[in-house]
C-alpha cells in the first residue's frame, strides 16, 4: 500500500510538472497612462514562454482599437530570463488625434488550442490647450519641430545665393551690351535656380493674401494650389507628379507616411479635397480652403530641401527639354 501511494504521487507531481511547463503568463503595460493628443507612448505585450513554445500573438497594423494608432510598425525582442522562461516583448509606439478615454481591451494569445488573455489598460487622451471655435480659426495640434540650426549648411547656402546673384548680374550686364534682343533668362529658368520649397512658399503666401475660395473661385483655388505641389513634388522627389492622378501621387510617396504620418496624411487631405471640388464639384466649407492651405505649409516645410540647382545644370535640363 505504501508503495502504490508513493508512486500515485510521483506520477502527480510530473503531472503537474509537466502542466506547469506549458503554462504562459501576458502582460501587457502602457508607458504613460495620460497623454497630450497627438503625442506617442509605447505599448508593450510581454509574453513568457517556454524556449520551444509557439506562441499565436495578435499583430496590429494601423489600429491597435478606434481611436488608437499605430506610429511605427511592430518591434519584437526576445529575452532569456534566470528561471530559464523567454520573455518575447512586442512594441507599438500609438497615438491619438482624439481627446477622450480610449478602452484597450485584453487581447488573446494562443498556444496550442488554449487561449490566455492580456489584461485589459486604458489611455487619457487630452487637449492641452483651449479652442476658440468662434473665431473659426484652424490651431495646429501640436507645434512644429525645428531641428538643430546648420550653421555650416547655411554658410555654405548664403555663399551658393551669393555667387548666383552675381552671375545673374553679369549675364544682365551682358545681355545689356551684346544681346538686347535676345533674353538671358525666361521665367522658368529663374524659378529653378531658386529652391524648391522657396518657389512653392511664395506662391502659397500668393494665395494666401488673394484667398480666390471667398470670391466663389474654389475650383481655382484648389487647381492652383495642387499645381503647385505637384511642380514642389516633382523637383524634391524627383517623380512625374504633373503627369500623375491624386491616388499615383501617395502611392509613390507612401514611404513618407512611415517616417512622417500627419505631413503624408496632411498632403491626402489637400489631394483628395481637390479632386472632391474639381471633379465632383463639392461645395467645400471655408475652413476646409483653409485647412488645405495649411496642410500645404506643414508639408513643404517638412519636406524641404536647401539644393538651388547651378546654372549650368538649368541650361543642361533646358536643352534636353528642347531636343
Amino acid at each position: 500500500m505504501r508503495k502504490f501511494l508513493l508512486l500515485f504521487l510521483l506520477i502527480a507531481s510530473l503531472a503537474h510538472v509537466d502542466l506547469w511547463a506549458q503554462k504562459i503568463t501576458v502582460n501587457a503595460r502602457l508607458d504613460s497612462t495620460v497623454i497630450w493628443i497627438g503625442s506617442q507612448t509605447h505599448l508593450t505585450f510581454q509574453v513568457s514562454q517556454q524556449p520551444k513554445q509557439k506562441v499565436v500573438m495578435p499583430v496590429f497594423s494601423d489600429n491597435i482599437v478606434a481611436g488608437l494608432e499605430t506610429v511605427e510598425p511592430v518591434k519584437t525582442d526576445t529575452v532569456k530570463s534566470p528561471d530559464g522562461h523567454l520573455l518575447v516583448n512586442q512594441h507599438y509606439v500609438v497615438t491619438s488625434f482624439k481627446d477622450s478615454l480610449i478602452y484597450i481591451p485584453p487581447f488573446p494569445f494562443v498556444l496550442n488550442g488554449d487561449t490566455v488573455w492580456s489584461k485589459s489598460l486604458s489611455l487619457k487622451v487630452v487637449q492641452p490647450f483651449k479652442i476658440d471655435t468662434a473665431s473659426n480659426k484652424i490651431a495646429d495640434i501640436k507645434s512644429v519641430l525645428s531641428p538643430k540650426f546648420d550653421w555650416k549648411g547655411f554658410l555654405l547656402t548664403v555663399l551658393l545665393i551669393v555667387v548666383i546673384i552675381g552671375l545673374l548680374v553679369l549675364l544682365y550686364f551682358i545681355y545689356k551690351r551684346y544681346f538686347k534682343k535676345k533674353p538671358v533668362l525666361n521665367d522658368k529658368e529663374i524659378r529653378l535656380l531658386l529652391p524648391a520649397h522657396v518657389v512653392a512658399l511664395n506662391q502659397l503666401d500668393k494665395m494666401k493674401q488673394e484667398k480666390s475660395w471667398q470670391h466663389g473661385r474654389s475650383k481655382e483655388f484648389h487647381t492652383q494650389l495642387t499645381d503647385i505641389l505637384r511642380e514642389y513634388i516633382e523637383r524634391v522627389f524627383n517623380i512625374n507628379s504633373m503627369e500623375m492622378t491624386s491616388d499615383e501621387i501617395l502611392e509613390q510617396l507612401r514611404g513618407l507616411k512611415l517616417e512622417q504620418k500627419a505631413t503624408y496624411l496632411g498632403l491626402e487631405q489637400i489631394l483628395k479635397l481637390a479632386d472632391l471640388v474639381k471633379f465632383a464639384k463639392w461645395d467645400a466649407m471655408p475652413d476646409e480652403h483653409e485647412l488645405s492651405l495649411l496642410n500645404a505649409y506643414l508639408f513643404i516645410n517638412q519636406t524641404k530641401v536647401e539644393d538651388p540647382k547651378p546654372l549650368s545644370e538649368v541650361k543642361s535640363e533646358e536643352l534636353n527639354e528642347t531636343k
